[in-house]
């Protein structure tokens, strides 16, 4: 193979669209943009959502629920996760977590699923285990604490 017999692979390239060159092309007049309007000008741009003039479907619709920006940011770490990360003997914690960087400074409370096999005998300290996850890693002989509640005194 030499250097001039190099071509693009097949359906790599594909020829220019000429527009504005006659009827004959079908893409004359008009070039290919309908008649008068707003589309058929030059940097067109409609806004997201916008129907027309209609009122739009996001309008149309009753909103529903809400979003607490005040509620603590929780990351679900699975067992899998658990024994990947950690070996026999360690603490899972917020803290450690953050230090391995499984988890992202913003992130207040972990909870713990029982998503995978666990392989590690662990101690766990998180604000929430699930049932099948509690059951496995006491079954491995690790240990599970959870914070005390704060008083609202």
């Amino acid at each position: 193979m030499k250097l001039n017999e190099l071509r693009p692979a097949e359906g790599a390239t594909k020829s220019r669209k000429r527009l504005g060159r006659g009827k004959g092309s079908g893409l004359g007049k008009t070039s290919g943009r309908g008649e008068k309007g707003q589309k058929s000008r030059s940097g067109y741009r409609s806004k997201r959502g916008f129907e027309g003039g209609q009122m739009p479907l996001v309008r149309r619709l009753p909103k529903r629920g809400f979003t607490n920006i005040f509620a603590p940011e929780t990351k679900e770490i699975t067992l899998s996760l658990i024994s990947i990360h950690f070996k026999d003997g360690e603490t899972v914690t917020l803290e450690a977590l953050r230090e391995r960087k499984l988890v992202n400074s913003r992130v207040e409370k972990i909870v713990v699923l029982a998503s995978g096999e666990l392989t590690a005998k662990v101690n766990v300290v998180a604000d929430r285990i699930t049932k099948g996850a509690r059951e496995a890693i006491l079954a491995k002989g690790g240990t599970i604490q959870e914070p005390v509640a704060k008083s609202a005194e």
